[in-house]
């Protein structure tokens, strides 16, 4: 399914082979993705347990975004707010709106379940520019605190500032 299509760009549903399209970008930017990742992104989808939203750009695969529609895990978990997860650009086509648009969709597609959605942004400076865009576009902290490794972080607990040290936001729709 397509939900937008413009000019340059089309937000559609997944296809089986654009994993191995994500695989092999992540790859260049020498992250460590898992390939196994991507293709139960797709399998999911097939289950209607997530689905996926694909950012072509002329034509090509540049981004991607999930929302998992029962979420197990999280401040939400187990409570039926769907769940924005991996939310990326390609780096070749960052400051395009591809990353709202992106949300857009996401946002859309919660709102015929939900009154809410939720998300998980890293803390670290990588995410510097998600953290922005999230609150710019309305997302709250939810108040539960951080997170690290899927469980809420006591106080004065250890922790690693890595991509598994998360803020938990909500918006409204």
């Amino acid at each position: 399914m397509d939900y937008i299509v413009e000019e340059n760009l089309k937000i559609r549903d997944m296809l089986k082979e654009d994993a191995q399209i994500i695989y092999n970008t992540y790859l260049s930017y020498n992250w460590h993705p898992v390939l196994n990742t991507y293709l139960n992104y797709f399998e999911e989808t097939l289950q209607n347990k997530r689905k996926v939203f694909i950012a072509e750009y002329k034509g090509k695969v540049k981004g991607l975004c999930t929302l998992v529609l029962e979420p197990e895990e999280g401040p939400y978990g187990k409570k039926g707010i769907p769940e924005i997860v991996d939310l990326c650009v390609f780096f070749d086509k960052h400051n395009l709106g591809i990353g709202s648009k992106l949300l857009d969709t996401a946002e859309s597609e919660a709102a015929k379940t939900s009154n809410m959605v939720y998300l998980g942004v890293g803390l670290h400076s990588g995410y510097g520019a998600a953290q922005r865009l999230y609150i710019k576009r309305g997302y709250i902290p939810d108040g539960s605190g951080v997170w690290w490794n899927g469980k809420n972080l006591g106080q004065y607990e250890d922790c690693t500032n890595d991509d598994e040290l998360v803020l938990f936001l909500a918006k409204e729709l």
